[in-house]
């Protein structure tokens, strides 16, 4: 029997109970319904369904990328072209503004972000729930992550392709490079934006999903759901 039943029992036995009283105690406590593998995973799934609609509205806000700790940056041999050209009448600050532009979107493809993941969600099986449950703070979100990352991407990529087009990236990124490229002796660049934009898009998103895990299974009152409040109760015994 779980410690915090012992000292109910105990009591009663020092009231003077009889031994019929104390058993019809256990038998209240060993009929709680149990929870079942499938009530596990379901629940799990509920958490990440609630961590991607809030990290994804909450990228999506302006400045949701650019202007926090998932700020998008630029690769190194972006950061090169956009220095060689820092001096040439109309590329300069070339690297902020083309910065500003992916992660406007990213920004932009996060609000499309959350239909994506909700059908990686949905049809992946957790054969290993209970591990999970039992888990450290972020594995629902690491095996999310582990499973269904290739889907994720071949999904969320031309997102973010239509959303950089959008917001101009792509063409300002095609005419530095192009007029990189003809500078005398440098080594020709022309790498992938679109590539390196949504991995790391997609790593903002993952981050935001398991910090919304972390917050469910540690603050109670973050357990909107009666199923979340049944399923991480087991984890907090």
């Amino acid at each position: 029997m779980k410690l915090k039943y012992i000292l109910p029992v105990f009591l009663i036995i020092l009231s003077g109970c009889t031994s019929a009283d104390i058993q019809r105690v256990l038998d209240s406590v060993n009929t709680a319904p149990a929870l079942s593998t499938a009530e596990v995973a379901k629940g799990l799934k509920e958490a990440l369904r609630i961590g991607i609609e809030k990290g994804s509205n909450s990228l999506s806000l302006t400045d949701g990328y650019y202007k926090s700790v998932y700020k998008i940056l630029l690769p190194d041999e972006a950061q090169i072209v956009a220095e060689k050209l820092s001096v040439i009448p109309g590329f300069s600050n070339l690297e902020e503004k083309i910065v500003e532009k992916i992660n406007r979107a990213a920004e932009d493809a996060a609000k499309s972000a959350a239909p994506i993941f909700k059908d990686a969600i949905t049809s992946m099986t957790i054969g290993d729930a209970w591990d999970i449950l039992k888990g450290v703070d972020n594995a629902a979100t690491t095996y999310l992550h582990l499973k269904t990352n290739d889907q994720l991407y071949g999904k969320f990529n031309p997102v973010i392709v239509s959303s950089l087009n959008k917001f101009g990236a792509l063409d300002l990124w095609t005419n530095a490079v192009t007029k990189y490229n003809k500078i005398p002796f440098v080594e020709k660049l022309n790498p992938s934006l679109d590539d390196y934009v949504t991995n790391r898009a997609l790593d903002g998103l993952f981050d935001m999903v398991a910090k919304e895990e972390k917050d469910i299974r540690t603050n109670v009152n973050s357990r909107v759901t009666d199923l979340l409040k049944k399923v991480f109760a087991a984890q907090d015994d």
